[in-house]
């Protein structure tokens, strides 16, 4: 099948949403039918992409001389593109629930569908300059979502969004900008694509700013305020686009930059090696202790996704094919996890009108398939076994070891940096463990507090109070019990993953 079909699955979405908001669909049923139809055939697109689209580039306009649209699939593209391709129909089930009464639903779904179509522009680029392209069109599509209630704080978290997620681009900008200039192509190539007549220094410093402005989605500290303020947007804004789509694409632009760009051998051992790894292990630490603290449900959960991201970057930063496949691994599992924890948390603040963790008290008895749900999942963020979460944690642990390692046989006597390095990854291996212990705290906490409350006086007394309907609860039984499978049965997708990380898809 040719490499064209990739415009298919990109544009449905687009088009579905761009009708809705030309002549707004008000009959409830047949929304939703639009809705859920534009979003099952992108998806349907995306796997039959998946398994018959040859994996050639092709050009699909061109602006300039050396300036194009061209898209690509492989491997890592794939990955990326099924995950949400069975993601994003679920939440869709999900929000028809959420969303109802609101008066500005046929906006809501047009920007909603129509962001899926964005996000698999990023997945399918082939090259630096298309991906730019798509991920400010992310940022765009995603802005009236986020802002979408219209309140003050709204509408304040929609323009912080706007400002740190453009602004971090701009610095993705001068990435694309730097390395085109000194010796890279951007095609995605894997092992890199820079030739023999760069300037290294000017390499490695786009580098940086690619990290810093990509990661800008990925919530990587200083650039990470926005994620949990972006916590006020509708749960399956939050669910989905700050807990999958938006900060994935950011983890997933700062992989594939490293490893199909740049590549592993050209950074490995270098200061901006160190410098990434420091922020990203920084950051990690810093999400973690600011989830303990807070007090909203919401935003615990954004800062816990903070400190998750940190993780996939953490191994992506060790610049091994282990460390690559470890980051994959986390940002596939850590997805179900978090999109679980979101419509729990969703759930819970729909039918109680409650926000803050203190009031959960006692729900359990009001909720308890929602809360069961959202324990499964709180324990496999925390990285016990049997779930996917603990599969996911052990291949970073096992990353970081082995660059550690490597780094220590490779360290050279007279290169301070090379003595350091080895140090930077034990930190993160460390970092590692206290993050999970504090995730425990964070979110087993929750638990305790809606199935065994400290006095029988605490117990939740609002009787009006019932469980989700199942529009909420199908979709999020559905990725509990694909927590669980996963982690009972990672082989597959780890042979995967591991073929992707080595290069050989």
């Amino acid at each position: 099948m040719s490499p064209l079909f990739l415009l298919i699955p990109i544009l449905l979405p687009l088009a579905g949403g761009l009708a809705m908001l030309v002549r707004p669909i008000k009959d409830v049923t047949r929304r939703r039918i639009w809705c859920e139809a534009v979003t099952c055939a992108a998806s349907a697109c995306v796997w039959a992409a998946a398994l018959f689209v040859r994996r050639d580039p092709v050009s699909v306009y061109s602006f300039t001389r050396g300036f194009a649209v061209n898209f690509r699939l492989d491997g890592m593209a794939n990955v990326f593109a099924l995950m949400i391709s069975i993601m994003w129909p679920l939440v869709l089930l999900y929000a028809f629930d959420y969303m109802k009464g609101d008066e500005a639903r046929n906006r809501f779904f047009a920007f909603f569908i129509m962001t899926y179509g964005v996000t698999l522009g990023v997945c399918y680029s082939a090259d630096m300059i298309t991906m730019y392209l798509f991920f400010e069109m992310l940022t765009l599509v995603t802005i009236p979502l986020v802002s979408h209630y219209g309140g003050h704080e709204s509408m304040f978290a929609g323009r912080k969004y706007a400002a740190y997620t453009i602004g971090g681009a701009s610095l993705g900008f001068m990435a694309v900008v730097l390395t085109t200039m000194f010796g890279a192509s951007g095609t995605f190539i894997y092992g890199g694509s820079i030739d023999g007549t760069y300037d290294a220094r000017m390499l490695l410093l786009a580098f940086v700013l690619g990290f810093i402005g990509f990661g800008a989605k990925a919530a990587v500290f200083p650039l990470h305020d926005w994620l949990p303020t972006a916590s006020v947007a509708p749960t399956p804004v939050t669910a989905l686009l700050h807990a999958v789509a938006v900060v994935n694409s950011g983890v997933f632009a700062v992989m594939r930059m490293t490893y199909y760009v740049f590549g592993a051998d050209f950074l490995r051992g270098t200061i901006a090696q160190a410098i990434c790894l420091v922020l990203a292990i920084f950051s990690l630490l810093f999400g973690a202790v600011q989830a303990l603290r807070e007090r909203h449900f919401k935003r615990r959960l954004a800062y816990s996704t903070m400190s998750n991201l940190s993780y996939m970057m953490l191994g992506a930063m060790t610049m091994s094919p282990l460390g690559l496949k470890a980051g994959l691994a986390h940002m596939v599992f850590h997805g179900i996890i978090k999109i679980c924890l979101f419509m729990c948390a969703g759930a819970f603040m729909h039918r109680a009108r409650k926000t803050y963790i203190y009031e959960i008290n006692g729900i359990g008895r009001r909720m308890p398939y929602t809360f069961t749900a959202y324990t499964l999942c709180a324990l496999s963020l925390t990285g016990i076994p049997l779930f996917c979460g603990f599969v996911s944690k052990w291949q970073l642990l096992q990353a970081t070891l082995s660059a550690a390692s490597e780094a220590a046989g490779n360290a050279v006597p007279d290169s301070r940096l090379s003595q350091i390095l080895p140090y930077i990854f034990y930190a993160g291996t460390t970092a590692l463990v206290i993050a999970a212990f504090l995730c425990a705290m964070y979110t087993l906490s929750i638990s305790v507090r809606a199935f065994f409350p400290m006095d029988d006086k605490d117990w939740f007394r609002e009787k009006k109070v019932k469980e989700a309907g199942p529009l909420m609860l199908v979709p999020i039984w559905i990725f509990a019990a694909v927590n669980l499978a996963l982690g009972v049965c990672p082989g597959p997708i780890l042979a995967v993953l591991t073929a992707i990380g080595e290069g050989r898809m």
